[in-house]
């Protein structure tokens, strides 16, 4: 569903991407794992056509991502953003309703909202919560009702931006099994960023060790543990010492 090859990307004298080449099969959850400032973000930028490579190719679905209509690419997409990005100022079925009162995706007011309800329920929401403003929500319910905007309108692809991020462990637990859930019931292909190694072992189908602006390991999240390259090995289990260099 998802392919890059040798795609490169700098931002002044900062290489961020140096050849990157990555498939991400349709249906399956990939997770790309590494440390902070390594270029991850600026990958799924990149899948989404928001930046734009210096050199190399991203398809998706076959089709170079920067070719065609660009709202009916757009709308394959479904994102659930770091800090849940949520609009302080709507109620939480307009948040979670957002795309389907505009563009392409444009349904009447009164299906949008029964839409919204229904996505609601699907994470665990139940349908007093519609009329709430964000602010009045836990974080936990917040992160909920993101789950429930990035798969409103049915996408094919959804990409995860630290899904559990600020979230007590119990609470992360909940989301990924959620996450996993609809992934697999939606037979959605996802693409997730986190740094959280519970994370990773509960959605990936596989995992994409990023460093150094390459991929240093990609393969099956069980054979994650075995997989002997020394990066992959400190990142996951959180060594201080090793070949990336920490700052102290």
């Amino acid at each position: 569903m998802i392919t890059l090859t040798d795609v490169h990307k700098a931002f002044g004298s900062n290489k961020v991407l140096q050849g990157i080449t990555l498939e991400v099969p349709r249906g399956t959850s990939c997770v790309i794992i590494g440390g902070s400032g390594t270029g991850k973000s600026v990958l799924l930028k990149c899948v989404l056509g928001l930046i734009t490579p210096d050199s190399g190719d991203i398809c998706v679905d076959g089709t170079p991502v920067q070719d065609g209509d660009r709202d009916a690419f757009l709308a394959r997409f479904g994102m659930l953003f770091q800090g849940g990005a949520l609009f302080d100022s709507l109620p939480v079925w307009q948040n979670v309703a957002f795309r389907l009162m505009r563009g392409a995706l444009k349904r009447p007011k009164a299906e949008a909202r029964e839409i919204a309800i229904e996505k609601l329920r699907r994470v665990g929401l139940s349908p007093d919560v519609a009329e709430k403003f964000p602010a009045e929500l836990s974080g936990g319910m917040q992160k909920r009702v993101s789950l429930a905007r990035a798969i409103a309108a049915e996408p094919e692809i959804i990409f995860f931006d630290e899904p559990t991020t600020g979230l007590d462990p119990i609470m992360s637990g909940v989301i990924n099994d959620l996450i996993r859930e609809i992934v697999t019931e939606m037979g959605a292909t996802a693409m997730t960023i986190t740094h959280d190694m519970t994370s990773v072992r509960a959605i990936a189908d596989t995992v994409a060790m990023l460093h150094g602006g390459k991929i240093r390991w990609t393969g099956p999240v069980s054979e994650m543990d075995a997989c002997n390259d020394p990066y992959v090995d400190q990142f996951i289990h959180g060594r201080p010492t090793g070949p990336i260099e920490t700052l102290r």
